[in-house]
């Protein structure tokens, strides 16, 4: 076989990869646009959350720069699209003062939710001798004396969306939930079992993803 054969041979294989190559590179940028212009199209909502009530067992702040404290809170999650789910991967509950954290993370377990579905979920947050910052914990001493304090029950977590049989990436999602706990006469919680308060709300929290 000639020298022009060979290079012949190899110019022939150099355009075939060619082809293959700009061939995948359109039908993925096909894929692409697909899915960018249906996700357009259907603009998926984010889940609403709302902070229906807490119920405190513990709250004591006797020892100087410590808490320890016993939440449980019960939280709505609703999703609002038409044909999107949502997929909670990963939930961490957690209560915070003058953005400090106060309490300990608890894990909600993963869970999918469908179209316009509802999930309840009462998770116990709690801290024992958690560490507060002096100043801080100078305004909570005095927050307590006056009868109320006002804290923010946080969701950190990983969503998915699902959309058919498509399924998204990871996308972080942070909710907060303001609650205003009052002690003493000006409490307007319900007394329950084992001395514990529970307080109703029905907040609406901020949700971003």
């Amino acid at each position: 076989m000639s020298v022009k054969e060979c290079d012949h041979h190899k110019g022939k294989r150099r355009k075939i990869f060619r082809r293959i190559f700009w061939g995948i590179v359109i039908f993925l940028f096909i894929v692409l646009v697909t899915i960018l212009l249906i996700w357009a199209i259907l603009r998926p909502s984010k889940p609403s959350f709302i902070l229906q009530d807490v119920t405190l067992y513990a709250f004591n702040a006797t020892v100087p720069n410590f808490l320890t404290s016993n939440f449980q809170v019960t939280l709505s999650s609703r999703n609002p699209n038409d044909k999107i789910g949502v997929y909670y991967d990963r939930l961490d509950t957690y209560v915070t003062y003058q953005n400090q954290q106060i309490t300990y993370p608890t894990s909600i377990p993963p869970s999918y939710q469908g179209h316009h579905e509802v999930d309840v979920w009462s998770p116990f947050v709690y801290g024992t001798n958690v560490p507060v910052a002096p100043y801080n914990f100078l305004t909570l001493t005095q927050d307590q004396s006056n009868g109320q304090i006002f804290v923010l029950v946080k969701i950190d977590g990983r969503v998915r969306w699902k959309v058919g049989a498509f399924i998204s990436g990871h996308y972080h999602l942070y909710v907060r939930c303001p609650a205003l706990i009052t002690f003493g006469s000006r409490s307007n919680g319900i007394l329950v079992a084992n001395n514990a308060v529970k307080y109703q709300f029905v907040q609406r929290c901020t949700v971003s993803v």
